[in-house]
């Protein structure tokens, strides 16, 4: 009030000082000053009452959907061995230049902050490599669900945010080749079928296959990491723009980009792997022949982990990251087949991944490497998936956990209510109660429905005087006096999974 009452001041026009009390007009004159600085000001609070650009908040129903597919990811990365980690949101902006490529212009830059120039976290990949060279770490299986952060353009309704969470899972280490990789894809492959989100496919590239067909076809090394950000927009425009944009604007030759279209045009399986075995310039690469050896190793492996039918080894695949340089990978979300016969087309990305053996060398003062390979779900365009089909089909979400409803019928029993459901959450049980003295039991119970909490445990007079519960299954309403010793145990076993 007093911040309004100096704005109403400076605006107010400069009046002699009046030697006796101000009368009713100028009274009236400075209230409505006062009225329209007070307006003026909520317009102005009105104007920013927003999140910022790419952002959003989530309420409960949305955090309980959350959770449960959070629940989900990380159940899957414990089954297969991981820990946690965490690292901090902000790191030192030269830990995160340049590791990027074409994407380094989305990370956001900070200002000077105490002598340090810092930048917010792009992905926890890059962290996790320079957590690695830091502790000397040459060995481990980690799981890491954070947010971070893109100064991109959002695309909020299919899950495109500027601050979103990754849930990654990565091992490092030494290791026998493709074995980890493969268990990489059987976690996507797991968790993808776990969540129901509909008909998926994994694609799997190699960057030295990538390598390899480039240098065939004429490309100078110096343009390898621009033409893969150029590729990996294949999925989203068709290969005529895409050769456009290699002619057009990153200056390769029409014939070389020909060349190129004959390979990453291609998808298929062990077949197509024998088939480029064979190919008679590829097979003379040694970089794609490596990558072409490993790919087949790995669809063995996927063959005994019965997972190679939801696989595709496409050549189109690139990922625009400077760090990958082996395996790669992204599972994509598909459409259908229609009435027409037509192909299954992809309608988005929902995981990626893939092998980054040279990352954590380039913070290790010695250059030291750590093979790594690693996933990251695409939990926000999950999320997005998810939440719309729960909304087309009107489905509700419980936003709490509670198990029980601690009533009372009657006027002036709040201490026995407050005795009981403290004897509740003493044993462990999720309860609540109205923080009313005499609710209505109507509107207790009412509350029970709107909330999806199944008992109700009822205490009135004569329970008290009989030393018993009055337990009601709010789906069915029936009701049962239970000892008030034995409550607890007998709410555990009608909710037991």
């Amino acid at each position: 009030m007093l911040r309004v009452l100096s704005v109403a001041a400076a605006a107010a026009p400069r009046l002699p000082r009046p030697c006796a009390p101000p009368g009713p007009l100028l009274l009236g004159l400075l209230s409505r000053q006062v009225r329209a600085a007070a307006g003026s000001a909520d317009a102005e609070r009105g104007s920013v009452l927003k999140t910022p650009k790419g952002t959003r908040d989530h309420h409960p129903a949305q955090m309980a959907l959350r959770e449960r597919l959070f629940r989900t990811v990380v159940t899957c990365f414990k089954r297969h061995g991981a820990a946690a980690i965490d690292t901090p949101v902000l790191e030192l902006r030269e830990m995160l230049m340049e590791k990027y490529g074409d994407n380094s212009k989305l990370i956001y830059e900070l200002q000077d902050q105490g002598g340090e120039l810092l930048a917010l976290r792009y992905d926890l990949t890059v962290p996790f490599a320079r957590y690695l060279a830091m502790n000397k770490i040459t060995n481990i299986k980690r799981y890491h669900i954070a947010k971070v952060y893109r100064r991109d353009n959002p695309a909020m309704t299919r899950g495109r945010y500027r601050e979103f969470y990754q849930c990654d899972f990565d091992i490092a280490g030494q290791f026998d080749p493709m074995i980890p990789d493969a268990e990489c894809l059987k976690i996507v492959h797991e968790i993808l079928s776990e969540l129901q989100i509909g008909d998926f496919l994994i694609k799997v590239n190699d960057r030295r296959i990538l390598n390899g067909v480039f240098a065939i076809c004429g490309i100078p090394e110096s343009k390898l990491l621009t033409m893969c950000s150029t590729l990996d927009k294949l999925d989203k425009m068709p290969w005529e723009e895409v050769r456009s944009e290699m002619v057009g604007e990153k200056g390769l030759s029409p014939e070389a980009a020909d060349r190129i279209g004959e390979y990453v045009q291609l998808h298929g399986g062990m077949d197509l792997i024998e088939q480029l075995l064979q190919d008679p310039k590829l097979s003379q690469n040694k970089l794609a022949k490596e990558g072409l050896g490993d790919m087949k190793l790995l669809f063995e492996y996927l063959t005994l982990f019965g997972i190679t039918g939801k696989i595709s080894f496409d050549l189109s695949l690139a990922r625009g990251l400077d760090y990958y340089t082996g395996l790669i990978i992204e599972a994509v979300l598909l459409q259908q087949e229609n009435d027409h016969g037509e192909e299954s087309v992809s309608v988005g990305s929902v995981a990626g991944g893939g092998r980054y053996d040279g990352l954590v060398g380039t913070f290790d003062p010695k250059g030291r490497k750590v093979p790594c390979v690693g996933v990251s779900i695409g939990i926000e365009r999950i999320f997005s998936i998810l939440e719309h089909r729960m909304k087309a089909a009107g489905e509700k979400v419980r936003t709490t956990e509670t198990q029980v409803m601690v009533a009372t019928p009657q006027k002036h029993l709040l201490s026995a209510r407050l005795k009981l459901i403290s004897e509740l959450w003493d044993a462990g049980i999720k309860a609540e109660m109205m923080y009313r003295k005499d609710p209505k039991l109507l509107k207790q119970l009412q509350y029970c429905e709107d909330m999806g909490i199944p008992l109700v445990a009822i205490i009135g007079e004569q329970e008290l005087r009989d030393g018993v519960v009055k337990l009601r299954d709010v789906a069915t309403r029936e009701e049962v006096d239970i000892p008030r010793e034995e409550l607890a145990a007998e709410i555990r076993r009608r909710l037991k999974p």
